[in-house]
């Protein structure tokens, strides 16, 4: 009886880089707009990963890390550009030129929302978190704060009513 097994190998070609680049682009892209906040830069940072992900796909196949590979070179591209650019970020001129709108009342009201949520008991300020800044609905609360989402809806529901009462408001509505 011969123990011969077909050798399971992984075969990869041109047309398997396509693929991954078609399939996964866009998702990449991404990535490195939330990284560079510039969407021709986050589209050369992730071409650039691409062409130094071709010449070692197979190895990078075969480790079974491609996307880690690049998503890593992703952010080092990033880091790299940042320091030759000086740590600037160029701003057009243009855009210096038009009115900028006084941002102080809506930091002012951001603060003053924050130290209220800041007095509310933990449970009720993690369900209003979830719930307005994550925009998460009461199924989700419930599941990440391990509570019935009857119980959410309550934690939100008393946490808005505090909330009026601290800045005078209405308790209903």
């Amino acid at each position: 009886m011969s123990d011969e097994r077909p050798q399971l190998r992984l075969v990869t070609s041109p047309e398997s880089f396509e693929a991954f680049v078609q399939r996964r682009s866009v998702a990449l892209q991404r990535f490195a707009y939330l990284l560079c906040h510039d969407r021709d830069e986050a589209r050369d940072l992730v071409q650039d990963a691409f062409a130094g992900a071709y010449s070692r796909w197979d190895a990078l196949v075969r480790d079974g890390s491609p996307e880690a590979y690049l998503r890593r070179s992703i952010a080092n591209g990033n880091i790299s550009r940042w320091r030759k650019l000086g740590r600037t970020t160029p701003v057009d001129p243009e855009h210096l030129r038009g009115s900028v709108p006084d941002q102080a009342d809506a930091v002012v009201d951001a603060e003053l929302a924050w130290s209220l949520c800041r007095e509310l008991p933990p449970a009720q300020r993690a369900a209003v978190v979830l719930r307005f800044y994550e925009d998460l609905d009461y199924a989700a609360i419930s599941e990440i704060l391990d509570i019935p989402e009857t119980t959410a809806r309550s934690h939100v529901h008393r946490a808005l009513a505090a909330l009026r009462l601290r800045v005078g408001g209405s308790t209903h509505g």
